[in-house]
């Protein structure tokens, strides 16, 4: 766990670093990439760099430098038109990285994901082999999302969730969201001058969701996403910053251990490697709905779910597929690989686990899905 002493964060053994610049830092103010500023950033970047920090940069940009050159005033919202300024920007994004990084004798390496790309084990783990090939070799591997591919129901939303379900790939020591808010407030201080900034808090907590708020007009990501964001960094065991990109010099004061933004420190429970894959699925084969006594038992005492915990099955899967567990409310709880099949599941759901072998006629597992095989939110 980072510390903080005599004022300062301790964050020199965060060796391997996520970093994530929103829209807003790399644009100027959305009317196409903002090449000062990129070169400026990549000043920081290639400091942190020569000073054997390992940097992985997620940057957005590609949709807003798209609508310039398309002359676009309004952000599309049908998904073939943002598909098409994210094809026609991202040309410019790679090129301005890969350039003002080449000054500072920096290789870059372009890398487009997609849920899919995460979602199917084997490509998850390529990406993961390429991840860190790049990193073995001093590359900075200059990520975004694949937007021209990706369909509405399964893209990441925005680029914060994309940075962390990357620092949880690449097993990064801290994740770093520079945006345009200097990071965590008790309220939203453009309407309440009184707002309190937390310098630390706990990633879990869930109380933070209430104090969240919505994106800008060429990003896709607010508050809340980044707090979500740095929510699913925690499980993999990533503390996240979030911290103003228009702070001067901000990574390097970051860095040394000034208490810039907001940190949110992670808990003790580390998810494995396979419960980080399980994570990354933002669309699942089907939902299963838990009762109150099921939900606390995954979140409180992290246990297997049961048959008889389970009140409504939905969707048509397989045994092996990956399904979301919802609360009665809908509310996310978990996510894991089902024992069961959809037509099996309903059968048994509610059904004590001496009395599944009984209605099912065959030997199966007691639990519907296993605990070493489920990522719990």
């Amino acid at each position: 766990m980072i510390e903080v002493v005599d004022g300062q964060r301790q964050l020199k053994d965060c060796k391997r670093i996520v970093v994530k610049i929103g829209s807003s830092l790399l644009t100027a103010n959305g009317q196409g990439l903002d090449i000062a500023a990129i070169s400026h950033w990549a000043k920081q970047i290639a400091v942190l760099h020569n000073a054997g920090h390992e940097i992985i940069l997620v940057s957005s940009g590609a949709v807003a430098e798209g609508m310039v050159r398309m002359k676009l005033i309004n952000r599309p919202t049908d998904l073939p038109s943002l598909q098409a300024c994210a094809a026609i920007g991202q040309m410019g994004l790679i090129q301005t990285w890969s350039s003002v990084l080449e000054k500072h004798a920096i290789q870059t390496a372009q890398v487009l994901l997609t849920h899919d790309d995460l979602a199917d084990r084997r490509r998850y783990l390529n990406s993961c082999d390429a991840l860190q090939h790049l990193i073995d070799w001093q590359v900075i591997p200059v990520i975004n999302e694949n937007d021209t591919v990706s369909t509405d129901e399964i893209r990441f939303g925005d680029n914060d969730t994309l940075a962390a379900m990357v620092a949880g790939q690449v097993h990064a020591d801290l994740l770093i969201i520079l945006t345009d808010q200097q990071g965590m407030f008790d309220s939203d201080p453009r309407s309440n001058p009184n707002a309190k900034l937390f310098h630390t808090v706990r990633a879990l907590d869930e109380s933070l969701f209430d104090m969240a708020g919505g994106g800008g007009k060429f990003g896709r990501g607010g508050m809340l996403t980044k707090v979500r964001a740095a929510r699913l960094a925690a499980k993999s065991g990533c503390p996240t910053l979030i911290a103003s990109g228009e702070s001067d010099q901000v990574l390097a004061r970051l860095m040394s251990g000034e208490l810039l933004g907001t940190l949110f420190i992670t808990d003790n429970d580390r998810m494995t490697a396979h419960q980080q894959w399980l994570a990354a699925h933002l669309q699942t084969a089907g939902r299963l709905v838990l009762d109150d006594g099921a939900v606390n038992a995954i979140k409180d005492n992290h246990r297997s779910l049961l048959p008889v915990g389970v009140k409504a099955v939905e969707g048509h899967f397989d045994r092996g597929d990956v399904v979301e567990c919802v609360d009665s409310q809908g509310g996310r709880v978990a996510v894991g690989r089902v024992n069961f099949s959809s037509r099996s599941a309903d059968i048994v759901k509610g059904l004590s686990s001496d009395k599944v072998y009984q209605v099912l006629g065959e030997a199966r597992s007691l639990e519907m899905i296993h605990r070493d095989h489920m990522a719990i939110y």
